[in-house]
């Protein structure tokens, strides 16, 4: 599997120290069996464990990680000189050896503002918490279940960042709903009397929307491993940047599922139109023509319609276009942000009911952007705003030629039928006596009569499939966007060339691809396969 192109499955860790030793075998083998259910329930993606690695129940879930073979994101609160001032030498031999096995060691940027005068381990302790909770798909809490302490800093409140975003970020508010998170609570006791057996289970939070998203993401990643990504880098990397490189490849594989699936959906609707017509055709000739065989031709069209649209709706072919092209948008957007070398992170920007509909690419975003903090910025006007001022000019071009293309199509099939009807009510007029005698003796008028019927019926039939078929595919509405982004690059392009590359200019930039991608997907969704075409 190249894992290059797939989202990591990122398991945070959150514990108290105060373990007793009789309880240590009994939370570690549950912490053990908790991470084997998540390994079965993703047998396509990559799990990796995020965590502080403080002393206590966060390095006991680290080794449990290695036992079962997951990677490890150390997310340390401090640097480690001062981190490890609260070692015993036995844990410190530990932290040095998950610091040198871990793929990735940095320290947590606030998430909060830092307050005036010298900074408290607490402080920073709590920072850390909110960024474990921020970036994991489901959160791994070693703890007794009581309230949190007076330095707002433990596990209880670690718990509550997950479940209920209780923070005060830097700006906006917190990331992800709650609607969408889930912690696994293994119970630690601190005290003597024990209220239940240690390492009991507990699901907190809507484990079923979790499940949901775990599910989407390693469905993402089984599909993502076989697909074939091609083009350039949207960026000129000039030093390796992992998490830039990774970006790049999950969002062309999105890219590239994105487009399969519109082919599929476009052969679905094509399928379903000429069915539709033919179903019509058919039955105008069973009933004008009195051809009963014509009957069975109807029954084959119906079951012609009903099974494209079951193998449109079991292939999915209209949410996976609609949600990786979610995927690899976002992503480009986020790409360009961490080039120009911005802390912003995507998913700070999503708008809500993006974050509620599509919660899986919400927490891919958060997973894609865990580690260390971009070191070098770059110009972005040519690469960002400048490209993509020329995608849309050159994909309205493509959407013009198409909405003419249709425009035309709708219009001769309507002047054909507008024809059809003259001609029908010439054919009364002169030969079926529709106001006076006929003026032209046709032997079988009935004849006559019922080839107009079946003409007039079918042509107005395949005028109305038609300008469905194009309505699906939204076009005038596509052309509209892109003319419109292109006007909005250009506009930015000449304020980044004024006033330099500012963070305001940079979330502007970002938030607006954001929303234009949201609106897209939110007319796409309307658009799904169904037989009423």
């Amino acid at each position: 599997m190249n894992t290059e192109k797939t989202i990591p499955i990122i398991i945070g860790v959150t514990a108290h120290r105060s373990i007793r030793e009789r309880d240590r075998a009994a939370i570690a083998a549950s912490v053990r069996r908790e991470l084997q259910k998540l390994q079965t329930l993703c047998p396509h993606s990559r799990l990796v464990m995020l965590n502080s690695l403080a002393e206590g129940g966060d390095l006991l879930c680290a080794d449990a990680a290695e036992e079962l073979g997951i990677p490890l994101i150390a997310a340390l609160p401090m640097e480690r000189a001062l981190f490890e001032e609260d070692f015993s030498a036995e844990a410190l031999e530990r932290l040095d050896h998950h610091c040198r096995r871990a793929e990735q060691v940095f320290v947590t940027p606030p998430a909060e503002a830092v307050p005036d005068g010298p900074v408290s381990r607490n402080f920073l302790f709590r920072q850390s918490g909110i960024y474990v909770s921020a970036h994991s798909h489901i959160l791994l809490a070693l703890w007794d279940g009581g309230p949190g302490t007076q330095a707002a800093c433990g596990t209880a409140e670690t718990v509550d960042f997950s479940l209920h975003g209780s923070y005060m970020p830097l700006s906006g508010t917190a990331v992800r709903s709650e609607a969408n998170e889930a912690v696994i609570h293994i119970y630690t006791p601190r005290t003597e009397q024990p209220r239940e057996p240690a390492g009991t289970v507990h699901l907190l939070g809507n484990t079923d929307a979790v499940r949901d998203i775990l599910r989407r993401s390693d469905e993402f990643n089984c599909l993502a491993a076989d697909t074939k990504t091609e083009g350039g880098r949207r960026v000129p990397l000039s030093e390796p940047d992992p998490l830039l490189e990774r970006m790049e490849n999950v969002s062309k594989a999105a890219g590239s599922l994105s487009v399969q699936n519109a082919g599929k959906l476009r052969f679905a609707f094509g399928l379903l139109a000429v069915a539709s017509a033919l179903l019509t055709f058919a039955f105008l000739m069973y009933d004008e023509a009195q051809a009963i065989w014509m009957i069975l031709v109807c029954g084959l069209m119906l079951l012609a319609a009903w099974l494209c649209r079951r193998w449109a709706v079991r292939s999915d072919c209209h949410r996976r276009y609609i949600e990786y092209r979610a995927l690899a948008e976002s992503l480009r957007v986020q790409i360009f942000l961490r080039y120009a070398g911005s802390r912003i992170r995507t998913e700070e920007l999503l708008p809500w009911t993006q974050q509620e509909e599509t919660a899986w690419i919400m927490d891919a975003l958060c997973a894609l952007n865990t580690g260390k903090e971009p070191e070098t910025a770059h110009d972005i006007r040519m690469c960002w705003a400048e490209a993509q001022r020329a995608y849309h000019r050159e994909a309205g071009k493509r959407s013009g030629h198409d909405l003419l293309v249709s425009t035309r199509t709708v219009r001769f099939a309507l002047v054909l039928s507008i024809t059809l009807y003259l001609a029908a009510v010439i054919f009364e007029l002169l030969c079926g006596g529709l106001i006076f005698r006929p003026l032209v003796h046709v032997t079988d008028v009935e004849l006559y009569r019922t080839i107009l019927k079946i003409a007039m019926g079918t042509i107005s039939a395949v005028t109305l499939f038609v300008a469905n078929y194009y309505g699906r595919l939204s076009l005038s509405r596509t052309l509209s966007d892109h003319q419109k982004m292109e006007r909005f690059f250009r506009k930015m392009s000449e304020r980044l060339a004024e006033q330099g590359q500012t963070e305001e200019l940079l979330r502007v930039l970002a938030r607006e691809e954001l929303i234009e991608n949201g609106n897209w997907c939110s007319y796409q969704r309307d658009n799904t396969p169904d037989v009423s075409i």
